[in-house]
C-alpha cells in the first residue's frame, strides 16, 4: 500500500476551469491499488487547468470485481482515452506504466505523450519468478484482510511473455516519452535500455523514492509532470479563410 500523501493547503481556493489550450492528462495505477493513488496530481493538475481522467483497471477500484487481462486493462484505458477531447497525455504507474505504453504501441494517434513509472524492467526471467514467489507469500499473508491480491496472479499471467521494448520500438515516432523513476525502484535497473531504445525519451530518476514514485516524491515527481503536459499544449485548428 502506497503512503498517504496531504492534499494540498498552499494551493488558492478554488478550482481553475479546464483550459482547452492545455492537454487533458489519464491517469493508470498499480497494481493491488487503485485511481485513488493519483489524488495528489489530480488535485494540482486541476487546479492548473488540465482535464485529468483516471483508469481503474480490472480488478481494482471501481473494477474489483472483474477480472484482470491484458486486453481489458487495454479497453479500460481506451474507454477512458476516448473521454478526452483530445489525444491525451498517458502517465501510468508500474502495471499502469507497462498497460499505458502497451495502449500506445497499439494505438496510433490516440495518445499525445506516454509518462511513464516503475516499469522500466522487461517482465520475464528471473524478475518475474522473483516476483511471483513474493506475491505468492503476501497473498496469503494478507489473504484475511484484503482481497485484493487475488489480482497479482492474474497480472502475471496476463504479462508472461509480454515485452515493454518490443512496445516502446512499435510506438509511433511521434509520441515523445517520459520515464520517471525513484531512485531506489526496484523496477529501475532496465530503463537505460528502454531510453536507447527510445531515440528522444527522456529519463529522470527522484532522489529518496522507491518504486511508489508519485506518492514518495509528490512534488518532484507533479512538477515534471506539470512540465510534461506543459510541453503537449494543444495548437488550435487553423481557421479556415
Amino acid at each position: 500500500m502506497p503512503p498517504t500523501v496531504a492534499p494540498r493547503t498552499d494551493l488558492p481556493s478554488g478550482t481553475s476551469a479546464p483550459d482547452a489550450a492545455l492537454r487533458p492528462v489519464v491517469f493508470v495505477h498499480g497494481v493491488s491499488t487503485s485511481s485513488a493513488i493519483w489524488a495528489y496530481q489530480v488535485e494540482v493538475l486541476t487546479h492548473l487547468g488540465h482535464t485529468c481522467l483516471t483508469v481503474d483497471l480490472p480488478g481494482h477500484g471501481r473494477r474489483g470485481q472483474e477480472q484482470f487481462t491484458l486486453d481489458a486493462a487495454l479497453r479500460a484505458i481506451d474507454d477512458t482515452v476516448r473521454r478526452s477531447a483530445v489525444p491525451p497525455l498517458l502517465v501510468g504507474l508500474s502495471l499502469g506504466g507497462y498497460t499505458s505504453l502497451a495502449y500506445a504501441a497499439r494505438h496510433e494517434g490516440a495518445v499525445a505523450g506516454v509518462f511513464l513509472s516503475g516499469c522500466s524492467t522487461e517482465i520475464r526471467g528471473w524478475p518475474l519468478r522473483g516476483y511471483r514467489r513474493v506475491s505468492r507469500v503476501v497473498a496469503r499473508g494478507m489473504r484475511k484482510a484484503t482481497d485484493t491480491w487475488h489480482v497479482v496472479a492474474d497480472m502475471l499471467t496476463a504479462l508472461h511473455g509480454h515485452s515493454s521494448l518490443a512496445d516502446l520500438r512499435r510506438l509511433p515516432v511521434p509520441v515523445p516519452v517520459w520515464f520517471v523513476n525513484g531512485r531506489w525502484d526496484v523496477l529501475r535497473f532496465g530503463e537505460r535500455r528502454l531510453v536507447a531504445a527510445r531515440p528522444g525519451a527522456r529519463l529522470m530518476v527522484l532522489k529518496g523514492a522507491g518504486h511508489d514514485v508519485n506518492t514518495h516524491a509528490p512534488t518532484a515527481f507533479t512538477a515534471a509532470l506539470v512540465s510534461a503536459a506543459r510541453e503537449l499544449a494543444v495548437r488550435p485548428s487553423p481557421v479556415a479563410a
